[in-house]
């Protein structure tokens, strides 16, 4: 079968050429797209999740082979959150290969941080299935580069890391408020926006309530740094 254009251009972006093309396709294939004949990224998504944590577990041994258990743990988390898999997705631009369907396309599914970190896991099954563990294992290494090194920088959760900055100042812990929920029941969109009792502000949006209000943590942390 020919392959389109996007999925060649996402190929060279990897730096893997894959010997069986369908698998790739299946990564990129959004649940709202799959129908007879087609399979989405959910079980790939499975698969790659782990790949993902064992690569990663390994590497944080390596990079400090003093740290605990306890400092270990918050940066691998910190590593293999969606979140981070979402600006890995953004990195390569893996959301202008997603196969989605038109209520996906229309609520801008290609920027979806749940849409992109999920097609990044998949995306990492797919090279593993293709290539081996050690072919995936430096496609991961590679593509998440310095964030392995700087993770100390990202283990600790943002919306705990505002409230420490604020309560630090005397000042009342952060207020988190929904000002837009769009998008159907099975697949909401969540605006969140973040206040602290200076009136100092930020937003994000995201599938989930949790994943928003980290991202809008995160961006106001941004601006006070």
């Amino acid at each position: 079968m020919k392959q389109s254009a996007d999925l060649i251009a996402l190929q060279k972006r990897l730096g893997h050429v894959f010997r069986d093309p369908s698998l790739l396709r299946r990564a990129v294939t959004h649940a709202s797209m799959s129908g007879p004949g087609r399979e989405d990224n959910q079980r790939l998504e499975f698969l790659g999740d782990r790949v993902l944590g064992l690569v990663m577990a390994e590497a944080l041994l390596r990079e400090d082979r003093q740290a605990s258990e306890g400092l270990l743990a918050p940066r691998y988390n910190a590593l293999v959150r969606k979140e981070t898999c979402a600006d890995v997705a953004a990195q390569i631009d893996l959301g202008a290969a997603l196969k989605l369907g038109r209520s996906e396309q229309m609520s801008g599914g290609r920027r979806k941080m749940a849409l992109l970190g999920d097609a990044m896991e998949a995306v990492i099954a797919a090279v593993y299935l293709d290539g081996g563990f050690e072919t995936a294992q430096a496609l991961i290494l590679r593509l998440w580069g310095a964030r392995i090194s700087n993770v100390e920088e990202d283990a600790k959760d943002s919306k705990t890391a505002l409230q420490e900055w604020a309560q630090a100042r005397g000042m009342q812990p952060p207020s988190y408020t929904v000002i837009a929920r769009e998008g159907p029941d099975h697949a909401p969109v969540f605006t969140i926006e973040v206040r602290l009792s200076t009136g100092q502000t930020a937003q994000s949006t995201a599938n989930a309530k949790r994943q928003a209000e980290q991202a809008a943590a995160k961006n106001l942390l941004g601006q006070l740094d």
